[in-house]
């Protein structure tokens, strides 16, 4: 049954956020790959193959809107969440040109996250990629 699970890759350098992130994931049947840091995700080379990726924007070196420039360049990304605890129109702006399905401000309630995880997903099935 895991191999039915789907990938989430989640990138969030505090430690209690992370580990509330990856037990309410778990709990809504997906398969949460957690990083502390934008460098760490890239060393494992997981961005491109995760069903959908859960990026903190304010992380130590590399942001997760960096990561998500540098990782993914051409616009062939899985759905991408991006969430903060410093919330400025700057980032918000920069999220939606960059695609995002959707950005949430912390503190949010772990079903916010999972709703937007499960809407992400929906919409990527309903509008494909186009990989050729």
């Amino acid at each position: 049954m895991p191999s039915d699970l789907l990938d989430i890759v989640v990138v969030e350098d505090d430690p209690s956020m992370r580990r509330a992130i990856e037990r309410m994931l778990r709990v809504g049947g997906f398969r949460p790959i957690m990083f502390g840091s934008a460098e760490a995700s890239i060393e494992a080379d997981v961005l491109l193959t995760a069903d959908c990726l859960i990026l903190d924007i304010q992380l130590p070196g590399m942001s997760g809107l960096d990561l998500f420039e540098y990782s993914l360049p051409d616009g062939d990304s899985p759905p991408t969440i991006f969430i903060t605890s410093f919330d400025n129109s700057a980032f918000r702006d920069r999220a939606r040109r960059l695609g995002a399905s959707s950005y949430h401000q912390k503190p949010f309630l772990g079903r916010v996250l999972l709703d937007a995880v499960k809407q992400a997903l929906q919409a990527q099935r309903e509008n494909p990629r186009v990989d050729e």
